[in-house]
């Protein structure tokens, strides 16, 4: 048989194949679709980039490891409770809010918490470098990035002396983000005798080719009774007092003291489980109770958490009252996130969006111009903050909710990552977010929708072209 008919027979038999699994398993009609197309059009091409960005391995795998389908914490008519201690606190005003993240979430909300925010690379890592300095049981780090620069070092060390004083050490590296340096942080770790997993690694023996799913959460939990998660991975690009920083980007991590860092260390459980298969785990410690604030560790992901972030960030857009504040550094949200900001800002809801002017990935940038225009109809106020470029990601609903953590609001988060974000309820600590949101915008510069709408046709082409694209940006 001529080699032109080879191709031809294997093409028709792997398209076929792959455009019915698209078919059977896309839960979006435009996705299915367009999957469709690329493994019908292109020859061996599409059916191979579908096995590299369409299958969802994560869920399959999840659920060998015992985990469900999507699933809620209550059944139909029996609404979870929001306990006594709620009373006179900033969750009395958010019943509903709160029942919707109780049901989301694996855990319950947890009181008398302490969290205390951390500016930039230069305040966030002297305080993880001393947590993990002052560790007597174990250390339980999840991160994307572990640069291979002064700060990476400096961690890898810290890291590497706990281990050697008799501290568990256990580090999940993310197996596409470990790629980024050189040498990896993995290898290197290792020498050192510390237990290192890294989350689906890309490989060809044995084949591994979940390239698009990818494990973004930032979470460090030392001996149970102090934990720090946010937006920030290890790095000196997010030191701004560091001389020669090429690569300057702001943001906000949180030290988190009290019982919910149980919750961040059941999450790290979690993937590591996933990623390693070992089901033993560090002894559990009693936790602290440091503060006034309730809070609550909700994680989205590809396996039985999708859509989970998405549904309560609608959740919290439904229920503000005043105002709502959003910082992100990649702003391409589902129609139904969009949906429920047009809807909050036509009920009289001050919906301010703080957007970086200058993006670490223009592409983004220019998809996200392509779609404004929507929230600005209908007076969502956007600013741009000027450089260096903000990597941080809030949401703050009047002055009593904030949800901090690893998501942005893009498809790559609330689609294919595995997130982890934390619940804040608390008027004080709100406050402090929104003084930092305030002043970002107040440096900034308002968009407006003339501005949008007066794009030469070139630059709009361009925008809508990236915008294209926006389920794998």
């Amino acid at each position: 048989m001529p080699l032109a008919q080879i191709v031809l027979l294997a093409h028709a038999v792997l398209a076929l194949m792959t455009a019915l699994h698209a078919l059977l398993y896309k839960r979006d009609p435009r996705a299915a679709f367009g999957w469709i197309g690329v493994c019908l059009v292109l020859p061996l091409l599409g059916p191979l980039l579908y096995v590299l960005f369409g299958l969802n391995r994560a869920r399959g795998r999840a659920q060998r490891l015992g985990a469900g389908r999507f699933s809620i914490g209550y059944e139909r008519g029996q609404a979870p409770k929001v306990d006594g201690a709620t009373e006179g606190s900033s969750v009395a005003g958010y019943r509903n809010l709160a029942r919707v993240g109780q049901a989301l979430s694996r855990h319950e909300l947890s009181h008398n918490n302490q969290v205390e925010t951390l500016i930039n690379g230069d305040q966030a890592y002297p305080a993880m470098l001393a947590a993990i300095e002052e560790a007597q049981s174990h250390i339980l780090l999840s991160t994307y990035l572990l640069d291979n620069d002064k700060t990476g070092q400096q961690f890898a060390r810290a890291l590497s002396a706990a281990e050697k004083r008799g501290v568990v050490v256990n580090v999940l590296l993310d197996g596409f983000g470990d790629w980024y340096s050189r040498p990896r942080a993995s290898r290197r770790l290792r020498r050192s005798g510390i237990q290192v997993a890294r989350f689906l690694p890309p490989r060809l023996l044995p084949p591994s080719l979940s390239i698009n799913m990818r494990n973004h959460q930032k979470n460090l939990v030392i001996d149970d009774r102090v934990g720090f998660t946010g937006g920030m991975n290890i790095g000196d690009r997010h030191c701004l007092d560091l001389v020669h920083n090429s690569r300057p980007t702001q943001d906000l991590h949180f030290r988190i003291v009290g019982p919910v860092v149980t919750q961040m260390r059941s999450e790290f459980l979690r993937l590591w489980q996933f990623s390693t298969g070992q089901t033993d785990a560090p002894p559990e410690l009693p936790a602290a109770e440091a503060g006034d604030l309730a809070c609550r560790a909700l994680a989205d992901g590809p396996d039985e958490d999708l859509d989970k972030l998405t549904v309560l960030l609608c959740a919290a857009l439904a229920e503000a009252r005043r105002s709502v504040r959003i910082m992100t550094p990649y702003f391409l949200p589902p129609r139904e996130l969009v949906a429920a900001m047009q809807a909050a800002a036509i009920r009289g809801v001050e919906i301010t969006l703080v957007l970086p002017e200058s993006n670490n990935l223009p592409y983004v940038h220019w998809a996200t111009r392509n779609m404004l225009w929507e929230v600005l109809l209908h007076g969502v106020r956007v600013v741009y903050q000027p450089p260096p470029f903000n990597h941080a990601k809030l949401l703050v609903i009047d002055h009593d909710y904030s949800l901090v953590g690893s998501a942005n609001w893009d498809p790559r988060s609330l689609r294919l990552n595995f997130e982890l974000q934390l619940e804040i309820y608390g008027r004080s600590f709100a406050k402090s977010l929104i003084r930092y949101i305030d002043q970002a915008a107040d440096r900034g510069r308002e968009v407006t929708l003339e501005e949008v709408d007066q794009r030469s046709l070139p630059v709009r082409a361009r925008d809508a072209v990236c915008w294209l694209f926006t389920p794998y940006l």
